[in-house]
């Protein structure tokens, strides 16, 4: 079978769909009241006195440009935090020069690592928090400067919990990277861990409210999480949370972590679910009448745009069930289900995060990790099936490496073997990136500068 041909159709639809949900469009559309639910937007931005911005996760740049595009002459301060990898504006004033607006507290003044426009660009840890409080404080003095009167716009997208971290009480940054590193290991879905994340932070789970000192506050969270829990984009930075230190240490016993996690975080959790600690803001909570928050753009809007695309096409479109689960255990249902349909040209969409439980030592993400589970089920039962599948990250990176996911043939598993890599073994060992990098399958768009978690493109009968 010939790959490049069907291989540009597929990125051609996940360049839609990544369109589909670019943060600079979507936020110029809540800005001037466009999508649903931002319809009093355009009145608050108007009778603000002034206004503030923090962006903070994967699309934090977009989101902040967009902003300065509809109320650039109105920005107070504006300051985005990134990922240190792929987040940086492209050209800019360098490292070194101050923000362009606003005061720091001096005890939490950190040089910025770029300016963009009127936003002063940081850079944060991601997936581990391990470059994130100096940032974290930076935003936390920008949103101690709105007062009443003005109007602070909260940002908001996935990579946000890891991005922005400040430990809460007497806890260090150290215990927050040491329970990341925990949960992902044992393939926590992302809801779970920012449960633990917001009991362990001064900021999250709408504690970053308390900071602001009677400004209107607008939440605009471009969502990577099922079922778009406000609480769970960025664990929560403007939204109540419903959860409680109880939930938190009940994920970490459920999954078998409890004895392995530090000791301040043991009776950090403890003397929270006694009673002896300040809770996250809870619904209902007076705090959150100043607040409004909106969905600007979430994985179901980048599969409409990847509809529109696979159909202009000539392609018929199956949805098939959102991605939730373990990898290697959806891979092999996604494939049966490819493999049951008979319709020519037929394309079948799926979106949402799985999860990887590590077992070895390899190198992957999550996405290769469904690639390379669908590739041998295919092998397996589809090999004389016309079927090709791209499984990807919507952000460009699938894990830590340099891939956003990868392409899964029924051929795959024969030319892995072909070129000396054992495909069951590399599943075994989670080491989905040397699999498909020794045949050449891994999908490398770069950073797209937006997140919405991720996406399957199959083709079918082709």
């Amino acid at each position: 079978m010939q790959h490049a041909a069907v291989q540009r159709d597929l990125e051609l639809i996940f360049r839609a769909a990544i369109g589909a949900v670019e943060p600079q469009r979507l936020v110029a559309r809540v800005l001037a009241g466009e999508l649903a639910g931002s319809e009093r937007v355009p009145a608050m931005a108007a009778a603000a006195r002034r206004i503030f911005v923090l962006a903070a996760g994967k699309a934090a740049l977009g989101m902040a440009r967009g902003i300065e595009a509809a109320c650039g002459g109105r920005i107070a301060a504006s300051l985005a935090i990134v990922p240190a990898a792929g987040g940086l504006p492209a050209g800019g004033t360098p490292a070194g020069s101050p923000p362009a607006a606003g005061r720091a507290d001096p005890a939490d003044a950190v040089t910025p690592a770029a300016v963009d426009g009127q936003t002063a660009v940081y850079r944060g840890g991601h997936p581990l928090p391990d470059a994130s409080e100096r940032a974290a404080r930076a935003g936390l003095a920008l949103v101690r400067e709105a007062g009443a009167g003005d109007l602070l716009i909260v940002a908001v997208s996935g990579g946000a919990s890891a991005l922005m971290a400040i430990p809460d009480g007497a806890l260090a940054l150290a215990d927050k990277i040491a329970i990341t590193k925990l949960l992902l290991a044992a393939g926590a879905p992302i809801g779970e861990l920012n449960t633990v994340r917001r009991h362990l932070s001064a900021i999250k789970g709408g504690r970053l409210l308390r900071s602001v000192g009677g400004a209107q506050v607008l939440g605009l969270m471009l969502s990577d999480v099922a079922g778009n829990d406000l609480a769970a984009i960025g664990s929560g930075l403007t939204a109540a949370d419903g959860s409680t230190y109880r939930d938190a240490r009940e994920v970490l016993i459920r999954h078998g972590l409890w004895p392995r996690v530090p000791a301040g975080v043991r009776q950090h959790l403890e003397r929270g679910a006694a009673g002896q600690l300040t809770e996250t803001v809870k619904p209902g909570d007076p705090i959150m009448e100043r607040v409004t928050n909106l969905i600007i753009g979430d994985n179901r809007v980048a599969l409409a745009g990847a509809r529109e695309a696979a159909v202009s096409l000539g392609y018929t479109v199956d949805r098939w069930r959102e991605l939730y689960g373990e990898a290697r255990e959806l891979g092999r249902a996604l494939a049966a289900h490819l493999c049951a349909m008979r319709q020519p040209r037929l394309c079948v969409l799926a979106g949402g995060e799985p999860v990887v439980t590590v077992r070895g030592d390899g190198r992957g993400g999550r996405a290769q990790e469904l690639a390379l589970s669908i590739a041998l089920e295919l092998g397996r039962i589809g090999r004389e099936r016309k079927i090709a599948v791209l499984a990807a990250g919507t952000d460009g990176i699938d894990g830590p490496t340099d891939a956003a996911g990868a392409f899964a043939y029924p051929d795959s598993a024969a030319r892995a073997l072909a070129a000396g890599v054992d495909p069951e073994a590399a599943l075994a060992c989670n080491d989905s990136y040397r699999f498909f990098d020794a045949i050449g399958d891994l999908f490398r768009p770069g950073p797209t500068g937006t997140n919405v978690a991720d996406i399957v493109i199959a083709f079918v009968d082709h």
